[in-house]
């Protein structure tokens, strides 16, 4: 068993990783519409499936993560999700002006995020 504090946080990092995807799955049954509009507009294809069923791998793949179970697999799974809708939504190599600056804070804070991720998928949390 983990000392004390290093087990707490452990236990918080995980809360605040996986909640961050469970927070998101959530937030986005409430506005499909323009996320099924912003998607389609990429050129991908069954966008309305498409964002079901991120946001149903987001909700359950953080709620693993959270639990401390298949945490490599859903930390894994979870980083092919950020890329995946970084490079459908975040298209930044498409915009100008403060559109562009800040889908590029963006990618910066997903990046950043993977890197938890990766930090979660060797074990270390």
């Amino acid at each position: 068993m983990q000392d004390g504090p290093a087990f707490m946080m452990l236990v918080l990092g995980r809360l605040l990783l996986g909640g961050l995807y469970v927070a998101g799955g959530i937030h986005h049954f409430f506005v499909i519409v323009p996320l099924t509009d912003a998607i389609e507009a990429r050129g991908i294809p069954f966008a309305k499936w498409v964002l079901l069923f991120g946001s149903i791998f987001q909700i359950v793949a953080g709620t693993l993560l959270i639990l401390g179970l298949f945490v490599t697999a859903a930390a894994f799974g979870l980083i092919v999700f950020t890329l995946t809708a970084m490079i459908m939504l975040l298209n930044f190599w498409d915009m100008q002006g403060t559109a562009r600056e800040s889908a590029i804070n963006s990618w910066k804070t997903n990046m950043a995020i993977i890197g938890g991720l990766l930090i979660a998928a060797a074990g270390v949390i």
